[in-house]
């Protein structure tokens, strides 16, 4: 939502007497400054009038009480709200006065959105043509490719997936070089030798995010191994995000295919 439409519902609800005087003036100062203030955080209402998407609230290392407040501000302003790294605990805080609240424990993101809307896509209405492909290199992977394709049909895009698709057996990527060529965007998801995003850029003229992940024997170092590997990979086009962060994926991900997409 637009700061105008937002300013739009505020005076359509004072005007039929749906929303008191006091506390139009209360969201429109909200709406002058931009964020909400909580107890420990400031949360950013602008956000997606400026990017495109909205805040993300990274849930790990906060309570459960912040996560809660955190979520209730997004829903008392109408907008979309996706945490993060978020844990049963969350979940079970902010499902107390938000009991449409969805979680998925695999990926660890945590979800709440206004009555009938089923995407945080932009408000323009224009119709999205294109997909994103999340291809991940073994079932390990899975934590990761689960946070990249949650964060990206909330953001209302179409999703392809790609599982268990590594280099220990080339066939099975080989098979789908026709629905990685027509992507907007593939994100790669691997661990391990982390070989895969070199591969799979070497094949298809898309551009190519790598998610290295944490998978791996010791000398994986917990996914530093991946990640440098990514990093030195010798096929050009391949961006490389931290370590197990496929929300970090999606959401480059996300603004790649929206700028594409504007003008079709």
């Amino acid at each position: 939502m637009t700061a105008r439409e937002s300013m739009r519902r505020i005076l359509e609800g004072v005007a039929a007497g749906d929303l008191s005087v006091e506390r139009a003036v209360a969201a429109l100062e909200v709406q002058s400054r931009g964020y909400v203030t909580t107890d420990s955080a400031r949360v950013d209402l602008q956000r997606k009038s400026r990017r495109g998407l909205p805040e993300v609230v990274y849930c790990e290392a906060k309570s459960p009480e912040q996560v809660r407040s955190i979520f209730m501000v997004f829903a008392e302003n109408g907008e979309t709200a996706l945490g993060t790294r978020a844990n049963e605990a969350h979940f079970q805080a902010v499902r107390e006065p938000l009991s449409e609240v969805t979680y998925d424990p695999i990926g660890r993101l945590l979800i709440w959105q206004p009555s009938g809307e089923t995407s945080a896509s932009d408000s323009s209405g224009k119709r999205r043509t294109g997909y994103i492909t999340v291809v991940s290199a073994g079932s390990a992977d899975e934590p990761v490719l689960r946070e990249a394709v949650g964060t990206l049909e909330l953001f209302g895009h179409t999703v392809k997936v790609v599982r268990d698709a590594g280099v220990a057996a080339l066939q099975r990527i080989l098979d789908h070089v026709e629905l990685m060529r027509d992507s907007l965007v593939v994100i790669v998801v691997a661990g391990m030798d982390g070989a895969l995003p070199s591969v799979v850029s070497g094949l298809i003229p898309t551009p190519v995010i790598a998610v290295p992940t944490s998978v791996g024997y010791g000398a994986s170092f917990g996914g530093v191994s991946a990640l440098l590997a990514m990093l030195n990979n010798c096929s050009s086009g391949v961006s490389v995000v931290n370590i197990d962060n496929g929300f970090g994926a999606a959401y480059a991900a996300a603004l790649i295919a929206g700028k594409v997409e504007q003008d079709v």
